[in-house]
């Protein structure tokens, strides 16, 4: 071969990247995928709708729960188990739930005769291993919200007990059923960019998310319900397993609490946002701002239809709530920061950040394979191929959660009506392998060590 054949244009590495938008099912087509990401060959018709009971009617119980508008052919809720009296009837109401389903104790429920086929457990972090305990061991199959449970020994023995009792648990995994995992999954089984070698994964948590969450919220203490890498981040120690599909091995973590602590509390600031703070104005952190002029994260103070008595109760409850207390005087200690480094199998290695210092939520994933890379955000994607130098890139628009909630309520109803866990994408055998590893990550992370998986005992 001559030297001028070697330098032909058609044999030589493109120099100028060609940059190419499509849509997914151009991508699909391309590529050689399935234009319908969601398709499961499992899935077949129901002889009924499957019934179920929820147990906490907060906000993630109602968004499960809600499905059965979308597909009563498919679920029905009939029981309800709710303590606090507004959401208990306003729940009740809602699906048309009798009276004598209407508990105000979890544990009332399974004192009555089996009366369902399944329940919804979305309870917070510490209620959830008692509630699912016991519905196993009355005959009911599990939706489980995340995390299954705060300890591992509890995550251990929701396995085994689910096991021995032949009973269907599913952890509310749900970014495995967003477009825009599913899209990526596509991808990366088909070796589109070769083998992986490395994934760098980050979850941007929002400020007004981490202070109402994870420092006034319910989950601001760690030793009440779980550490922030189960309670908030173990969707993506579960993502990281998924996409790489291979058991990991070992886990390294740094990070903490930096900010929201005393000793940075700005001169003028008081206990509350409403006891006239002389920095409130200025601070981004303000409950007021937050709640009364922002109107975010309402949810948790049960307000009424009439918007014009919302003001009022907001108010009220900034006086009288944690969610009106600033954010430098709380009892919190979940890390406002986290890294986290994973070995998985075939010596695979993934990046995980989990930041509470930023303006956006979502998810951004680079995955680095032996062909190629690809990097998204949750909205968009581009494909760079190592040989020809080609971007493909294609955008998607999703809702909460990347609209998987209700395709997961979806993949579960199917797998308890038809008694086949299989349907599942995540079954509870490695939903808890994805506990561990964030299990690990903690442990790592206060003692400084580098810590083992120990998927069996």
């Amino acid at each position: 071969m001559t030297l001028r054949e070697l330098l032909s244009p058609t044999r030589a590495l493109k120099t100028a990247t060609e940059s190419i938008l499509l849509t997914w099912k151009e991508i699909a087509n391309l590529f050689g995928l399935s234009q319908d990401i969601y398709v499961n060959p499992l899935h077949r018709p129901l002889s009924k709708p499957v019934t179920a009971i929820l147990i906490g009617a907060g906000h993630r119980g109602n968004i499960y729960a809600d499905y059965s508008f979308i597909r009563p052919d498919e679920v029905n809720i009939v029981g309800i188990a709710e303590p606090n009296a507004v959401r208990n009837g306003r729940f009740a109401r809602k699906h048309d739930i009798p009276a004598a389903n209407r508990f105000y104790d979890w544990e009332d429920v399974f004192k009555r005769e089996k009366f369902a086929d399944a329940v919804i457990i979305a309870t917070p972090d510490n209620l959830h291993f008692e509630p699912c305990m016991k519905a196993l061991e009355c005959g009911y199959d599990v939706l489980l919200e995340k995390p299954a449970a705060p300890t591992e020994e509890q995550c251990r023995i929701i396995l085994e007990t689910a096991k021995n009792y032949g009973r269907i648990v599913s952890v509310c995994h749900v970014l495995r059923y967003s477009p825009y995992f599913r899209q990526l999954k596509q991808i990366l089984d088909a070796k589109t960019i070769g083998e992986i070698i490395s994934v760098q994964h980050l979850e941007p948590i929002e400020y007004v998310h981490m202070t109402h969450s994870y420092v006034r919220g319910n989950w601001r203490n760690s030793k009440q319900t779980s550490p922030i890498i189960l309670a908030k981040s173990c969707h993506d120690t579960d993502i990281l397993r998924w996409l790489i599909n291979e058991p990991s091995r070992y886990v390294q973590c740094f990070g903490g609490l930096s900010w929201f602590k005393q000793e940075n509390a700005p001169e003028g600031s008081t206990e509350r946002c409403t006891d006239g703070c002389a920095v409130e104005g200025e601070c981004p952190f303000s409950a007021i701002q937050i709640y009364l002029r922002d109107k975010k994260r309402l949810y948790v103070f049960d307000l009424p239809e009439d918007t014009g008595k919302w003001n009022k109760i907001i108010l009220r409850n900034l006086f009288n709530t944690n969610y009106g207390r600033c954010v430098y005087r709380m009892d919190n200690d979940q890390p406002d920061h986290l890294t986290v480094n994973i070995q998985f199998e075939k010596n695979i290695t993934a990046a995980f950040s989990m930041e509470a210092f930023t303006s956006y939520e979502g998810r951004c994933t680079r995955v680095m394979g032996t062909k190629g890379d690809i990097v998204g955000n949750m909205e968009t994607y581009t494909i760079t191929d190592f040989k020809t130098g080609r971007e493909t890139s294609w955008s998607l628009k999703t809702d909460y959660h990347g609209g998987g909630d209700h395709r997961l309520m979806q993949d579960w109803v199917q797998a308890v009506g038809h008694q086949d866990a299989q349907v599942l994408s995540s079954t509870i055998d490695v939903s808890v392998e994805s506990h561990l590893m964030a299990f690990a990550a903690e442990r790592s992370r206060l003692n400084k060590t580098i810590e083992p998986v120990m998927l069996n005992k």
